[in-house]
């Protein structure tokens, strides 16, 4: 059960220059190598940050009142990142920098990748909400390992559309991009609230 619960997660992780970031990379010149290098950086970065608030989280005793305390620092940094997606709903054009990933090589596709998932605040927010949701529940280390895959394969679509349907898929790309551009942050505010609701069930039950 906890485990299915963080899956909703992995949207709010690619929600934003992190998919769009992807869509840049897979229309490269060099973008198979792109973004397998991408993935890397983002798989490393995310495993990072997730086993460290797992095992942050993990020293505490599990009794009530120690899980309630997880729950709540859980529930104010869902919070936070729901209030950051809010805020930034209206930035309706990708950074300036993206449009240099068309010419990147694997080098800056790795760095991107692991910078990007690592650092990006929510995502941060994200990683460290599920690393102690997971942990505070009792859940097994490996149950990140899911959450990263199904966050990989968000990110790894634009390079499986092209391998799917090459011309067409470099075609429909744009029209991705131009809608996670506009409407991702619905999306996300929504998987937010469903997380936020699971953590205050934690804390009522």
């Amino acid at each position: 059960m906890n485990l299915l619960a963080v899956l909703p997660m992995a949207f709010v992780m690619v929600a934003g220059p992190q998919i769009l970031s992807a869509i840049f990379l897979a229309t490269s010149e060099k973008w198979q190598r792109n973004t397998a290098a991408y993935l890397v950086g983002a798989a490393l970065s995310i495993t990072l940050a997730v086993s460290v608030a797992y095992l942050a989280s993990s020293g505490a005793p599990r009794e009530g009142g120690s899980n309630d305390t997880v729950n709540v620092i859980v529930g104010v940094l869902l919070l936070a990142a729901m209030a950051h997606v809010f805020l930034t709903r209206k930035t309706s054009k990708p950074p300036k920098w993206m449009g240099k990933l068309e010419t990147a090589n694997p080098r800056l596709s790795f760095r991107l990748g692991f910078l990007l998932l690592g650092l990006f605040p929510t995502d941060i927010v994200t990683s460290v909400a599920v690393g102690a949701y997971l942990s505070s529940h009792g859940d097994p280390w490996w149950h990140l390992l899911p959450f990263l895959l199904l966050t990989l394969l968000f990110l790894a679509l634009p390079a499986l559309l092209l391998l799917a349907f090459g011309k067409r898929g470099r075609a429909f790309l744009p029209k991705v991009r131009d809608w996670m551009n506009t409407n991702s942050w619905v999306v996300s505010e929504i998987v937010i609230v469903f997380f936020i609701a699971l953590t205050i069930n934690s804390l009522v039950g």
